[in-house]
């Protein structure tokens, strides 16, 4: 992350086998949220913390192909097999999102909206938290909501 220092940054962890996460993918929303991002600077990381074994697993090459094949415009896929980032982050679910700010500081964590549900039908009516969290970040003001229950499959730690 320092690497980062002076950039917003969000991480999504994800699993490409978890309904959830198929629901924001498959309905085109994740990908608006990650096109959003890059136009307001930020940098967006998909995180993969599926162990080998696991539901979610994937290589290198598997996950560029999904990343291609799910229209996803993410900065990067990073791959966290051994659950080491997940774990620095206290990641519990896929999706789970977070959201850092220019200084390092976290400053959004939870779900990507209010639904929990698998339907793409209730995103229209969901409060987007990621997104109101990303924007607020980026403008200089404060989180609507910072922390929020995250929803969808476990991370699948080894």
């Amino acid at each position: 992350m320092s690497e980062y220092h002076g950039k917003i940054v969000v991480l999504e962890w994800t699993n490409a086998d978890c309904p959830y996460t198929r629901k924001h993918y498959r309905s085109g929303n994740m990908q608006s949220v990650q096109a959003l991002a890059q136009k307001n600077g930020i940098v967006w990381f998909s995180v993969i913390s599926s162990a080998p074994g696991k539901q979610g697993y994937v290589n290198g090459a598997a996950a560029d192909a999904l990343t291609v094949s799910r229209h996803a415009v993410p900065t990067a896929v990073l791959l966290d097999p051994t659950g080491n980032v997940a774990r620095m982050y206290a990641a519990k679910t896929t999706p789970h999102m977070f959201v850092i700010d220019k200084d390092g500081m976290l400053r959004y964590m939870g779900g990507i909206d209010s639904l929990a549900t698998t339907d793409e039908a209730d995103i229209a009516r969901a409060e987007p938290y990621l997104k109101e969290a990303m924007l607020a970040v980026a403008a200089g003001d404060p989180v609507p909501h910072p922390i929020t229950k995250p929803y969808g499959c476990s991370v699948k730690y080894p």
